[in-house]
């Protein structure tokens, strides 16, 4: 099942009273990367906390339905890591094979990435080996309309910082790394009310999980005896293991989301506070046990980069459409002046 969403968006065609270098300056425009976030809505506002304290939420929100994805976040880098100051490109998303998806080439200045066929293309499956800054810069871009949208500025105040303390979400945030009790009733509470309680797993079911691909019920991407990409208990050196989002089908939450028991832990960001670290929350591909709602995740330090960790994003409110501001005013700086029409294509 293929849910890679990233579609390319010509930049808008603008035609000049001045010029025909202006015109064909703008025609030359190269495509660019769009991503397409597909989002599901977390209701029934002020539920009650589980008997482990988390998972009360007074408002609304929406969640990412899937993890961050490896063609997501290649155009991510396309956009804004040619010269990769932030270091958001990790050589192992090239190199270690296990959950290596993104290849790098060119040098500082000149960088393109390009997603990989490793065993398979790895377009749909989820980013990992990002930290929390990584994800917060995304959550930034998004925030900012994408295409050379700011990376510090927007959902999360950065100024160029890659380690140290995280900071917390800014007011108005639109697009954002979830609450550990976001992420936690977007996982595992049952809905249709306030106090209608948490099942175990992010399967809704009370049952740990198997590990079978496909469309059954109550099944996740972890080892339970053996890797799901293989069946087999041997992990093999060279062998992917990661699966694509959503790729077992009639395993979602009670709200839609996927793959939150299993395949990478994801980010969060706590009780929302600044501070020196993160959580992680929900089980990875590798690991023995997914996290149920009685066991819940797990404390990074948010510079933390492993190829079992990656996110999802939330959002409180609509998110805005991809910026046509950057390429208005390329348009202007090529010597145009009346703007007649533009056309958006998806």
């Amino acid at each position: 099942m293929k849910r890679f969403s990233v579609s390319f968006v010509r930049l808008p065609r603008v035609v000049f009273s001045v010029g025909m270098a202006s015109l064909l300056c703008l025609l030359a425009a190269p495509a660019r990367a769009q991503v397409t976030i597909d989002w599901v809505t977390v209701g029934d506002s002020g539920n009650a906390n589980d008997t482990t304290g988390y998972g009360a939420v007074n408002d609304a929100f929406r969640i990412a339905k899937f993890e961050t994805t490896i063609g997501q976040y290649t155009a991510f880098l396309n956009a804004v890591a040619a010269t990769d100051t932030y270091a958001l490109y990790n050589p192992n998303m090239g190199s270690l094979l296990s959950a290596a998806g993104i290849s790098r080439s060119g040098s500082s200045g000149s960088y393109t990435y390009s997603v990989m066929n490793n065993a398979g293309s790895s377009a749909d499956r989820p980013i990992s080996n990002v930290s929390w800054f990584d994800a917060a810069r995304f959550a930034n871009w998004m925030h900012n309309g994408q295409g050379s949208g700011d990376t510090e500025t927007g959902a999360y105040t950065l100024s160029g910082a890659t380690s140290g303390n995280a900071p917390a979400a800014n007011s108005g945030a639109q697009v954002y790394i979830p609450t550990v009790n976001q992420w936690y009733k977007a996982a595992y509470y049952k809905g249709g009310g306030t106090n209608a309680g948490y099942w175990d797993n992010a399967t809704q079911s009370d049952s740990p999980p198997g590990n079978t691909i496909g469309s059954g019920t109550n099944q996740a991407n972890y080892y339970n005896g053996v890797f799901s990409v293989t069946q087999s208990a041997n992990n093999v050196s060279g062998q992917n293991y990661l699966t694509d989002v959503g790729a077992f089908t009639n395993s979602q939450s009670a709200y839609g989301t996927f793959d939150q028991s299993g395949s990478v832990w994801e980010w969060n960001d706590l009780a929302g506070a600044a501070g020196p670290t993160r959580g992680i929350v929900g089980g990875a591909w590798w690991y023995g046990t997914v996290d149920s709602s009685s066991a819940i995740g797990d404390i990074y330090g948010p510079s933390a980069e492993y190829d079992s960790i990656g996110f999802r994003l939330a959002s409180a409110v609509a998110v805005p459409e991809p910026s046509t501001c950057a390429s208005l005013l390329a348009g202007l700086a090529c010597g145009g002046y009346s703007l007649f029409r533009r056309r958006r294509v998806r």
